[in-house]
């Protein structure tokens, strides 16, 4: 089986999560991913939250390596004219540039689609930002919490209630969903090229994901400009389409929208007595004594646990779901069978899980191929490739121009 994207070659200048995301699917799809660091290396690195307990994999940086996975890596000082200029050899030689520089910086280091489609006719210009690179903001700089929750309105519409406070978002759930946005990007856009031989210049935002996330919302709310009405549990329209918890602290969710619905989850239950009850009868009389209902139901699962529920509602016909805490979801059966966490092999540490990529392919060599490069690692092997000496490579790393 061959890899989707072999002999693809990938220049990324970015940094954090997001634009890195969109090169760690391309590098699981095959290509070859060359990732330009500052001298510094990404500010992402150090970052990443410690193991608990003992490990083999103490200090090992693991959302860094989600994201960087299975590129190389060169280290190149770009406020100095020659790191300029190796960056822009470099382009020359891939089909994809990636980048998250602002528009400003972009020209600032000869990196703009303007400068590099010259130098490379054909080559697929990337960039994702926090907002554009066009409008009144183009010049701010955005995080997923800034751009993609809280300036599309997905924080406001996610508090509970009326007043309820603005919930924390987990990290770079943004920047990944963006990321996939801008995969989806370029590889139209490197279809057009190989079929054109013209370059394309595409682009996407943490700002626009969101509100494509949210454009169930946002065909109601673009039309009627009416404020989101947010629901407390006990608020909801339906008993049927809730969350509840169990006796042992787990939450089960609930989703069904059938005519039948109402009277299937009556009879899983046990509480068939609300079938003849006048007051929940039709569904609107179901809304107006909401809060009983849902207080009712949280007292009868009260008395099982999670997976005991769980075990009655798929006898009855009753569609739902566990919420998974995290450190279950690895383990869970369901995930196991999709190799949602398939092995990476590192070369000192051995084998440990990483997360893959939303995307199987039935007839292709599709997977992560490595863990993520240490800063620089991939520097001298680089300027080689690109025709320096032993000598003049060793003149740019005595200058700081390349680490």
């Amino acid at each position: 089986m061959g890899a989707p994207l072999a002999n693809i070659q990938v220049l990324e200048v970015d940094s954090f999560m997001a634009a890195p995301s969109a090169g760690a699917i391309l590098a699981d799809l095959g290509a070859d991913v060359l990732k330009v660091e500052p001298t510094g290396g990404d500010p992402m690195r150090g970052l990443s939250r410690p193991l608990k307990g003992e490990s083999k994999f103490a200090g090992y940086d693991f959302q860094f390596d989600v994201d960087n996975r299975g590129k190389r890596s060169v280290a190149i000082a770009l406020d100095r004219p020659e790191g300029v200029a190796l960056a822009q050899r470099l382009a020359e030689r891939s089909h994809i540039f990636i980048c998250n520089l602002l528009v400003h910086r972009q020209r600032r280091f000869g990196l703009d689609p303007d400068t590099l489609l010259k130098r490379r006719p054909d080559l697929v210009h990337a960039t994702l930002t926090g907002y554009g690179t066009t409008g009144p903001e183009a010049w701010r700089p955005g995080y997923d919490v800034t751009a993609f929750f809280g300036r599309s309105g997905l924080y406001d519409a996610m508090r509970e209630g009326k007043d309820g406070v603005v919930p924390q978002a987990r990290p770079a759930q943004g920047d990944h969903a963006a990321g996939l946005a801008l995969t989806t990007a370029i590889l139209a856009a490197l279809r057009l090229a190989e079929q054109t031989g013209e370059g394309q210049v595409v682009e996407t935002s943490l700002y626009e994901a969101a509100v494509w996330t949210q454009a169930s919302d946002f065909g109601i709310t673009a039309v009627d400009k009416a404020p989101v009405r947010r629901r407390a549990r006990h608020e909801a329209l339906t008993p049927m389409t809730n969350r509840y918890p169990c006796g042992d602290g787990k939450w089960v969710v609930l989703n069904m929208l059938d005519s039948g619905a109402w009277e299937r989850l009556c009879r899983a239950i046990g509480r068939e007595d609300w079938l003849a009850d006048e007051r929940f009868q039709t569904g609107k009389g179901r809304y107006q004594n909401m809060a009983e209902l849902v207080d009712g139901v949280d007292a009868t699962l009260g008395q099982k646990t999670r997976d005991e529920w769980g075990a009655v509602f798929d006898e009855q016909g009753v569609i739902w779901g566990p919420v998974l805490g995290l450190h279950e979801v690895p383990s869970d059966p369901q995930a196991q069978s999709l190799g949602l966490f398939p092995s990476i092999e590192h070369p000192t540490l051995g084998p440990y899980p990483t997360v893959n990529a939303p995307m199987r392919f039935d007839r292709a060599d599709v997977r992560p191929r490595g863990p993520a490069p240490e800063l620089g690692e991939h520097t001298r092997e680089v300027l080689a490739g690109i025709g320096l000496s032993a000598a003049e490579a060793q003149t740019l790393f005595d200058q700081g121009v390349v680490k």
